[in-house]
């Protein structure tokens, strides 16, 4: 695989003056600078993403950002081959990719991405202006030009499979959240189908513009979905939009921050540190971060993990993680 990063450098990088954490630590082999793959501009996992690169970068004193990318995927080939030093990823995609189903690059096992430290659940909505009359996945008409998300994201690789599932006739479309979100307000979209951590930021801005159905599935269409993929049942609270007047019945996957296997057990533990010890601070770069606690160490039961990070759940979280579910050069 050409060893170029694909997307352009997404927010400024985080110099950080005075490192507040590991100072006495021994940071043989550590990084000078680092980046984390995310997404497109307009979904959660670009904001958060960017959130807790900076927060890292300024905590450990290491120059770090967010890159745009084409999300789960890519993330898991930009980290495999260490062209990027992090990344987001789900659950989904990272299983694929583990077993060399990634379309980046048919064939190869990416077996270098470890997980790190659990984020939040990737909830699968729909979003349609109120003026279309749709109410229902069954309201969909045949034909309707829905946005599925970038090319090669979890959005774009599950829900299109979830929509034929469901019997839904569509013009599949590609584009970042923010490009899909305008389409949908000028009317050159139907549907939009966001698979993002919530609040997805798209969706909070064409709230303030314009009317919206956010629209769930019925008992029988998410009892559906869970029988034919990889996700759980999932609600989405009420006040995560104003349009909302209850919570919404959905189903969701969780999302992982990855990365390269070979980088230093310090420096992924120091890392994995700054994140998890300070849940109020990740929750104010995003929502989505209140469930970016310990507790959730268990839910990844696809990748394995690094090393530095396993050891930080099992001295601070109690985690039993089994051997061969950390990542071993040998």
């Amino acid at each position: 695989m050409t060893k170029t990063l694909l997307a352009a450098l997404a927010t400024t990088t985080a110099l950080a003056a005075t490192p507040s954490l590991a100072q006495d630590q021994d940071r043989t082999g550590w990084p000078e600078s680092f980046t984390v793959g995310t997404a497109s501009q307009g979904g959660t996992f670009f904001v958060y993403g960017s959130g807790w690169a900076n927060l890292v970068a300024e905590e450990l004193g290491i120059s770090g950002g967010a890159e745009v990318t084409g999300g789960p995927m890519q993330n898991m080939a930009l980290v495999h081959t260490g062209d990027a030093a992090f990344g987001m990823t789900t659950m989904g995609p990272a299983a694929e990719s583990l077993a060399g189903n990634n379309p980046i690059a048919p064939g190869l096992a990416m077996d270098n991405a470890c997980a790190i430290f659990p984020m939040y659940q990737t909830p699968f909505s729909v979003t349609a202006l109120s003026s279309s009359g749709i109410t229902s996945i069954a309201d969909i008409p045949a034909g309707s030009r829905i946005g599925f998300g970038p090319a090669g994201s979890t959005s774009d690789t599950y829900f299109p499979a979830m929509m034929d599932e469901l019997g839904v006739e569509y013009e599949r479309r590609n584009g970042g959240w923010d490009d899909l979100g305008g389409q949908l307000q000028d009317g050159l979209l139907d549907v939009v189908a966001f698979a993002v951590g919530i609040p997805v930021p798209a969706v909070s801005q064409l709230e303030v513009q314009t009317d919206v159905n956010i629209i769930e599935f019925t008992e029988e269409e998410q009892a559906q979905i869970i029988d034919a993929f990889p996700v759980s049942a999932f609600e989405i609270p009420a006040e995560t939009y104003t349009t909302l007047e209850a919570p919404a019945r959905s189903v969701a996957m969780w999302n992982f921050a990855i990365a390269d296997c070979s980088l230093p057990d310090s420096f992924i533990n120091a890392v994995v540190d700054v994140v998890m010890s300070d849940n109020e601070r990740m929750v104010g770069i995003h929502q989505a971060a209140t469930e970016t606690v310990v507790e959730n160490w268990d839910k990844n039961t696809v990748l394995p993990w690094h090393p530095g990070a396993a050891a930080w759940f099992e001295e601070n979280a109690g985690a039993d993680i089994a051997d061969d579910m950390i990542y071993s050069a040998n």
